[in-house]
């Protein structure tokens, strides 16, 4: 029996992040797959094998301001994936946050999504979402977009045969929005190529995007409260608005290369997040430098942290439950062992994804070729 053939379909690619880093461990087991998007940005991938592959977009991606604000065009991304073809491929792999599992398959074809979240905006993150400030004038006109996007969701939901989740939390999400069981697969994290030092120094960390949701805004009130020493790297939409919050003990780097992250990683005293995330990559590398984690403890972090051990959750996302956490810590932190936060991490490397994604796609295969009923007359 010769090999089947295999596609990737991924909402988008306009930058390197999370999603991209699962794309491309995913490409390392699956070599030459072909990759379908609803737009992708190339200058962002230099370096990446994701730029060697053979790609085919949407009609989205003729349009040059949408490669970086996608976003914008949520009304028209079901209409875009279900224009992608992939009818020539046995076996369909999408990597969703958004819209990606809906693309349409034969009944002959297998369709296993890997779903980093249904869409946040529309599922379990719609109320902030509407009442946040940046969409209060646009009101009505988003939740009667918003409703209509859950329609379409839910019905495309139906088309994947096997979903895979990062997190136990989002297993749940996916349960909640789309009434479908998912096998959690946790994703690949480069700990091997982070290396933790012994001797720390004084200051705490952050690693995040700037926008709304990562709530960065509130690590800096926080330090700014306690002037504790703190860095933030990451650079997004908000990095203006917390340029001015900043006080003199708050350093900000904005978009820094992974060598240099990991070297601060691995020198600071305690890495500080403030997200609920699907799952959390940048607490498990903070974990893989030796970082003891101060997170907001609801989400997929609760599966990488080990409270009292690794790291310490504070329950509300405010600001008050953040420095009372830094406060706990500045009295427990003698009690953290570098070597058993690195120990942990180690459960996420990438070969670990690797590993279990290979023998998913090919049990699922075989169950699969081996139920599929013939079609066409006798």
């Amino acid at each position: 029996m010769s090999e089947p053939s295999m596609a990737f379909v991924q909402d988008a690619l306009p930058v390197m992040g999370g999603a991209e880093r699962v794309l491309e461990a995913a490409l390392e087991i699956f070599p030459k797959t072909p990759i379908f998007t609803l737009v992708y940005h190339p200058e962002a991938f230099t370096g990446s094998i994701i730029r060697e592959m053979p790609i085919h977009t949407s009609f989205l991606n003729k349009i040059p301001f949408f490669r970086r604000h996608h976003r914008l065009l949520l009304p028209l991304m079901p209409f875009a994936i279900e224009q992608l073809d992939v009818s020539d491929f046995d076996i369909i792999i999408s990597f969703n946050y958004a819209v990606a599992h809906g693309v349409l398959a034969r009944p002959d074809q297998l369709h296993l999504s890997y779903t980093h979240t249904p869409l946040r905006q529309a599922w379990q993150s719609y109320h902030p979402y509407i009442h946040s400030n940046r969409f209060r004038p646009l009101g009505w006109i988003v939740r009667m977009i918003l409703h209509r996007f859950r329609q379409w969701d839910f019905i495309a939901s139906r088309r994947v045969d096997q979903f895979i989740a990062p997190s136990h939390w989002i297993a749940r999400c996916i349960w909640r929005a789309y009434r479908r069981e998912s096998l959690v697969i946790y994703p690949p994290v480069a700990v091997d190529e982070i290396i933790a030092c012994d001797n720390r120094e004084e200051y705490f960390i952050t690693v995040s995007r700037m926008e709304p949701r990562k709530r960065v805004d509130l690590i800096v009130e926080a330090f700014n409260r306690l002037k504790l020493p703190l860095v933030v790297v990451g650079e997004g939409q908000d990095y203006r608005m917390i340029s001015q919050m900043a006080g003199p003990t708050i350093k900000l780097l904005g978009y820094q290369p992974d060598p240099i992250i990991r070297d601060w990683l691995s020198k600071a005293r305690a890495f500080v997040y403030a997200a609920e995330e699907d799952f959390g990559i940048a607490p498990v590398e903070a974990q893989a430098a030796g970082c003891p984690i101060i997170a907001y403890g609801k989400g997929g972090v609760r599966e990488t942290v080990v409270e009292g051990q690794t790291g310490l959750f504070y329950p509300r996302q405010d600001v008050e439950s953040l420095v009372t956490a830094l406060l706990r810590f500045e009295r427990e932190r003698e009690g953290f062992d570098l070597r058993a936060i690195r120990k942990n991490s180690e459960r996420f490397n990438k070969q670990r994804f690797q590993r279990e994604l290979a023998g998913l796609v090919e049990n699922k295969w075989m169950e699969f070729s081996s139920s599929r009923i013939p079609l066409g007359f006798p």
